[in-house]
């Protein structure tokens, strides 16, 4: 008979074997098509004690113990000012699933849910910011994020019907603000679903966002409803029951837009006209 394994790796045990199809290929696929993690790489990645950003910690983790490909990586845990139960939560999510993680502290939920600004994009931008300078104090020049297919879906679709225009979001980009450092979406590829699956068949729990505005929902697996993102995960849903591909579909046209066919277009925040080229184009 063999070995009995401990907690922590029957849950490795469920990525590379169970949930393989719907989990690991995925990620693989991610890593390698859109050249995520080059040799030398010292990666932050970025814990919010969340399913996704978890799931994301063990996909590294994993890939690291394999992969032929030299990297290093970091857990990091930024404390947003969570309250003790959910700050606890974490900790100990990460020592049962073997996680070392980096904890700093920052007031940035008390600055954000003061502020006259909208609170949930002032507290994502300032975490950003704060992630990328405590990653590049600790010698990192990429921060992986745990954003998944349907993340990237939704923000295309919200881009459309609330941001009036067609905006995808990138499985990697170069950071303005902080030289030298770039970020990365290891899940880019992996449905939530099957994040959502991987959970449940662990019975695992996970925080959600945690802040004073959504508290009594922060072992939620969608969160509150109510906002944008909510609404359009529920057209989505709706839509699928007609069209079971129309994620797929909306996910495969960022990859292949046709710029001939567009009215205009920004490019490096220059917009462009269709009428720029239009007569230079008469056969």
């Amino acid at each position: 008979m063999g070995r009995e394994l401990t907690p922590h790796q029957m849950i490795e045990r469920s990525i590379v074997k169970k949930y393989r199809k719907e989990i690991w290929n995925p990620f693989i696929k991610a890593v390698k098509q859109y050249e995520l993690i080059q040799s030398g790489d010292r990666i932050a990645v970025c814990i919010s004690g969340g399913k996704d950003s978890m799931l994301m910690a063990k996909l590294l983790q994993e890939l690291q113990r394999h992969s032929e490909v030299p990297f290093e990586l970091i857990f990091l845990v930024m404390d947003p000012g969570y309250n003790e139960i959910n700050r606890q939560k974490i900790e100990s999510n990460a020592a049962l699933l073997h996680i070392p993680i980096t904890v700093f502290e920052t007031n940035i939920f008390e600055i954000a849910n003061n502020s006259e600004e909208s609170p949930c994009y002032l507290c994502a931008r300032m975490r950003r910011g704060h992630l990328y300078n405590k990653a590049k104090l600790l010698g990192c020049n990429k921060i992986a994020l745990g954003h998944h297919f349907n993340d990237v879906i939704e923000t295309t679709v919200m881009g459309m019907f609330y941001g009036s225009q067609l905006q995808a979001m990138l499985p990697k980009l170069h950071s303005k603000n902080f030289e030298g450092m770039e970020l990365i979406r290891p899940m880019y590829c992996i449905g939530e679903e099957s994040i959502l699956s991987w959970k449940r068949y662990n019975d695992l729990e996970f925080i959600q966002c945690a802040c004073r505005f959504t508290e009594n929902c922060t072992m939620c697996d969608n969160g509150g409803g109510g906002s944008k993102r909510e609404e359009v995960k529920i057209l989505l849903r709706r839509l699928k029951r007609d069209n079971p591909n129309i994620e797929k579909s909306i996910f495969n046209s960022i990859h292949s837009v046709s710029l001939d066919t567009m009215v205009g277009y920004k490019a490096k925040g220059v917009y462009h006209s269709f009428l720029d080229s239009y007569e230079s184009k008469k056969q």
